[in-house]
């Protein structure tokens, strides 16, 4: 039969068939990444419920923490900037499989609007295991920034290529001249708490507690400053189109960039004057001197803290690119097909863990049902030791695995509306 198709067929259905698998490597390359860093940020997550100190103080805190401790932490630094700005291009490679611009800017304001509302309804109750409302209304992480990153860039998506790239990337260079903004005076009328406009600067700019309902209302924490996410997720959107380019190009392109952006890092952190709130400082130790180094602000994400993480995951999308996929590749593939399932579980998984192992050794439960770090500390045998988390998180990563794969074979097989949701 073959032997009766024109050749020029046969060279189209090869041409196809090579487009086809390069359109598989280059979107598994982003998979794989998305995947790898959700299952360290269940590092953090698992951290958080399982470590006796972690309500005790920060473990990037030079002064208290230890080299181990403050790695474990510091890794998990590159999970939200990422899954933001993967999320951002994850939206450009809707448009190149054809979707309108305006379609997708209605998908992206009615996902937005899903995340944020499944962040207060779902993700909130999760975290804490209980519906406390009446104390913390919201507590508002990275669900909440990608939510409105999706809203503000449905409607960015409509500028040219350029005005996109020039303007994310001043955001995210210029944004910590708002450092010096505070809030700290803005009362509402004979209010003790935060007014109006003190609250939406916190939202936008300023990490803290805020009182959407008054000074007797509960409050909620604007954990995520909206700016600089909006920023990260137009900058990953404008990355996608790099995605366009033929393989040995797009690598180069990405090294380039990630390189550049890597080396930058270091430079100004080197400089010691822009680009971060908390300048480092030498210790009379070479650890606590790299600790201090490194030790840069996430809330809101400096532009050294953006340079750090997404300068090295820029590198990794190239490496991923053109790499054989051996068995771990294809785990974290299969996670990072189903990030939003993954997120949402990951959350109900490390609680229980944590839940589960306080009442096989005998210890107390109550505090894993407060409002953790919103209430009283946690009692003197509260946590395990940092071994410990580490054999939890694994354990937890391994349980969701079967859940992740099945989930993913729904989504390839079924082309339901509300799968593109999840």
């Amino acid at each position: 039969m073959s032997a009766t198709v024109p050749l020029t067929q046969e060279i189209s259905f090869d041409r196809a068939a090579s487009a086809s698998v390069a359109e598989k490597r280059r979107v598994d390359s982003v998979d794989l990444l998305r995947g790898l860093i959700m299952v360290i940020m269940m590092l953090d997550h698992t951290r958080d419920f399982v470590h006796r100190d972690a309500f005790t103080f920060d473990p990037t805190d030079v002064n208290k923490t230890w080299p181990l401790l403050f790695f474990t932490r510091w890794i998990t630094h590159f999970c939200a900037p990422l899954f933001v700005f993967l999320a951002g291009t994850g939206s450009y490679f809707q448009g190149m499989r054809g979707k309108a611009k305006s379609d997708l800017s209605r998908f992206l304001v009615s996902r937005g609007i899903w995340l944020i509302v499944l962040e207060l309804l779902v993700i909130r109750p999760l975290i804490f295991f209980n519906f406390h409302y009446n104390i913390l209304v919201a507590f508002l992480q990275v669900m909440w920034a990608i939510g409105w990153s999706m809203i503000v860039l449905a409607a960015v998506i409509h500028l040219p290529r350029r005005a996109i790239i020039i303007s994310s990337i001043a955001v995210i260079a210029l944004h910590n001249l708002l450092d010096s903004v505070h809030t700290t005076t803005w009362r509402g009328p004979g209010s003790p708490v935060p007014g109006f406009l003190a609250s939406l600067w916190k939202i936008l700019h300023e990490q803290s507690v805020i009182f959407p309902f008054g000074a007797h209302g509960p409050m909620a924490l604007a954990l995520y400053p909206l700016i600089p996410w909006v920023a990260v997720m137009a900058a990953g959107y404008a990355v996608g189109s790099v995605y366009g380019l033929e393989g040995k190009t797009r690598r180069e392109l990405l090294y380039k960039m990630g390189g550049a952006t890597t080396l930058g890092f270091f430079i100004l952190r080197g400089i010691n004057v822009y680009g971060d709130p908390v300048k480092w400082a030498h210790y009379p130790t070479l650890a606590k001197t790299v600790m201090s180094f490194f030790a840069v602000s996430k809330y809101p994400p400096s532009l050294l803290y953006l340079m750090m993480t997404i300068g090295p995951g820029l590198i990794f999308l190239a490496w991923f690119d053109d790499r054989k996929r051996g068995a771990l590749s294809r785990i974290f593939i299969v996670y990072g097909r189903v990030p939003l399932f993954f997120y949402v579980l990951q959350w109900l998984t490390a609680h229980t863990i944590a839940v589960v192992a306080s009442l096989i050794v005998g210890k107390p439960t109550a505090f894993l049902f407060s409002d953790l770090g919103f209430g009283p500390p946690p009692p003197s045998t509260f946590g395990f030791g940092l071994g410990t988390v580490f054999v939890f998180w694994l354990i937890g990563a391994a349980l969701l695995y079967p859940l992740c794969k099945w989930f993913a074979g729904v989504k390839a097989r079924r082309k339901d509306w509300w799968l593109s949701y999840m």
